[in-house]
């Protein structure tokens, strides 16, 4: 197998494949892969990186025959940096599929240029705005994570089995911070104390927990991603609320964080469809694989993107290698054949995923490393609420 690395539009493309045998054979399948990689949210978009391209390589570089290219790009968590990159890819590049990104503003910048286009699906192996999974549903849009709310829905059913009273909640000032408390708030019926909206990037909570701790809350319910989370959490604990107030969280204690947190977080909670653990033989050689390549335990960005390439490839078997008929394409798209890391995966009308919901706990393994573990099932084949008022039938 070869790698080719050359620049492009300011992002690192990454070509992987097999060499074309003739100038007769088949032009290549293109995906391009947007991520963030730069600043203090990168571990997000390499995590997402890394697992695509795992599952390339185990794919031997090919799908249904035809050699796999790999354009990789750097969002920069810039919304008009992202649409101009994308729109390189698709007119330059010519790709067939582009994957990404992490966060949902960005997500809602690139959608229409993609999703409108006359060759490309977009593929969100993260980022799940509500926009997008009701009313603006779209044929061209699939989402191998969740829709925004329903990881949040996790710790608000949680809360209320709990009985927590009185919660505080806190999240960045984006589209997917406001999905957050949307989604706490449809499971839990107690008092909410207070609400802080962040900027997006805020990295110190000074203030935030002086609120918090003067609040009488039972619990705090957050969801600060990447650096946000990283800093969080250690000012928590260094404030000594952890006790007073029990952290629960989503996207806040992960993979991603857990190795700059690392005790800090031990025994907090969050929501998920997956974690490292998870018991099943796809998911276990996941693990494994990922950990020899790249040196690092995988979070859930990673096992989404994993499983966006192996949808792509699942398509790509379904129609011969044939992507000309979008119809086809789009069809088996839908069918989702492939082996989730997660188990159960089917997509719902809207073209987000119905699965199960966990809730996990940060922890400390034997070899020293950090890790999220399942503790509890909370939904069960959980399909997101706006799916009913998505008009795509099939």
């Amino acid at each position: 197998m070869t790698r080719v690395l050359k620049t492009i539009a300011g992002g690192l493309a990454l070509g992987m494949g097999l060499a074309l045998g003739s100038a007769q054979a088949q032009e290549p399948i293109r995906i391009g892969v947007i991520e963030t990689l730069s600043g203090p949210s990168a571990v997000l978009g390499q995590h997402a990186r890394d697992g695509f391209l795992l599952a390339v390589r185990q794919l031997g570089g090919r799908m249904a025959g035809r050699e796999v290219q790999v354009t990789v790009v750097d969002d920069e968590l810039k919304p008009d940096v992202a649409v101009q990159r994308v729109q390189t890819m698709l007119d330059r590049d010519k790709v067939d599929f582009v994957v990404g990104p992490i966060f949902s503003n960005v997500l809602q910048a690139i959608h229409a240029p993609v999703v409108n286009s006359q060759r490309a699906f977009l593929i969100s192996a993260n980022a799940g705005p509500s926009t997008y999974a009701g009313r603006g549903c779209h044929e061209n849009f699939f989402v191998t994570s969740y829709q925004n709310d329903q990881v949040h829905e996790v710790l608000g059913a949680y809360a209320q089995s709990r009985n927590l009273r009185r919660v505080f909640l806190m999240t960045p000032n984006y589209q997917a911070g406001r999905d957050a408390m949307a989604g706490f708030k449809r499971h839990f019926r107690g008092e909410i104390v207070d609400e802080i909206f962040t900027p997006l990037g805020h990295l110190d909570f000074a203030a935030e927990l002086a609120r918090i701790g003067s609040s009488n809350a039972d619990g705090l319910f957050t969801f600060m991603p990447g650096g946000m989370g990283v800093n969080l959490v250690r000012q928590y604990r260094q404030a000594g609320l952890v006790q007073r107030v029990p952290f629960l969280s989503a996207f806040t204690v992960d993979e991603s964080t857990l190795p700059a947190q690392q005790d800090a977080a031990i025994g907090m909670l969050a929501g998920m469809t997956w974690a490292p653990n998870m018991d099943n033989p796809q998911n276990r050689k996941f693990v494994a694989d990922f950990e020899a390549a790249f040196g690092y335990v995988p979070g859930s960005y990673a096992m989404q993107a994993y499983d966006a390439a192996m949808l792509i490839d699942s398509a790509a078997r379904a129609t011969g290698g044939n992507l000309s008929n979008r119809d086809a394409v789009r069809a088996a798209l839908r069918k989702a054949d492939f082996v989730s890391l997660r188990g159960k995966f089917r997509f719902a009308n809207n073209h987000y995923p119905i699965q199960d919901f966990y809730t996990v706990r940060a922890a400390k393994r034997a070899d020293g490393k950090f890790q999220t573990e399942i503790v509890d099932r909370v939904f069960t084949d959980y399909t997101d609420v706006y799916a009913a008022q998505c008009q795509m039938r099939w």
